[in-house]
């Protein structure tokens, strides 16, 4: 599978699936000028630049070519996701820390954000059939999530009080990450509703929300730290 993060320059990124995640390289996409990244002498392979300047305006395109405010809902939720992978990212790196051995299972969700960015790039309005085809999300990342949460679920004990985020660095990192997901889904679910994106970007999101929630439960478990209850303040 194929994903592109769209970028003001005409950039994209092309992530391809290994077997790890996802090798990157950079390629130009089919729309927009010719220009040059970077200069080039004879023998030597073009590098692009980090920069292009072509956002400088406020202005930034979409897979589909379109260019669109940066304020637009597209970039708003492009932008939160990667915020998400970010989070994500950071309560990773905590549980691996603590060798906690479901962290594969992030590897794979930060990967299938990169498609998720790529559906919300891609609006249906202005999308070509190749644009469909190459960022179509499908909904086995949601079953494979509802097969995580069951499975961590068995080994909890039953949730009886409204818990706090709490329960060590490693769980309170993916509380964090939970309540960016939460926002996230805000943030699509308008372009969801207008027929811009697949639907199934909105339930994925949905339901990564209950698996963070779940495993940080399930992470402060096993590191044997208590999570704090909610008490009314007296």
């Amino acid at each position: 599978m194929v994903s592109m993060i769209t970028k003001p320059s005409h950039l994209r990124c092309i992530l391809t699936r290994t077997s790890k995640c996802l090798a990157v390289t950079w390629t130009k996409t089919s729309f927009g000028s010719e220009r040059s990244y970077a200069s080039k002498t004879d023998g030597e392979s073009r590098i692009p630049k980090i920069y292009t300047k072509t956002g400088d305006k406020g202005f930034s395109s979409t897979y589909t070519g379109e260019r669109r405010p940066k304020e637009d809902h597209v970039f708003e939720a492009l932008g939160t996701t990667d915020e998400l992978s970010s989070a994500i990212g950071l309560a990773r790196e905590f549980c691996i820390d603590k060798g906690h051995t479901f962290t594969d299972q992030l590897d794979k969700i930060q990967c299938v954000l990169q498609d998720v960015g790529s559906n919300i790039a891609t609006p249906q309005s202005s999308a070509r059939e190749i644009h469909i085809k190459k960022t179509k999300f499908s909904s086995q990342p949601v079953a494979d999530l509802e097969g995580w949460i069951d499975e961590f679920t068995e080994k909890l004990p039953p949730l009886t009080n409204f818990i706090l985020p709490s329960g060590g660095k490693s769980s309170a990192a993916l509380h964090i990450a939970r309540t960016v997901c939460r926002r996230a889904e805000r943030s699509v679910s308008p372009i969801v509703r207008s027929g811009e994106a697949d639907p199934d970007v909105a339930k994925y999101l949905n339901r990564l929300s209950d698996y963070l929630f779940t495993v940080a439960r399930y992470t402060a478990m096993k590191e044997g730290n208590e999570e704090t209850i909610y008490k009314r303040p007296e």
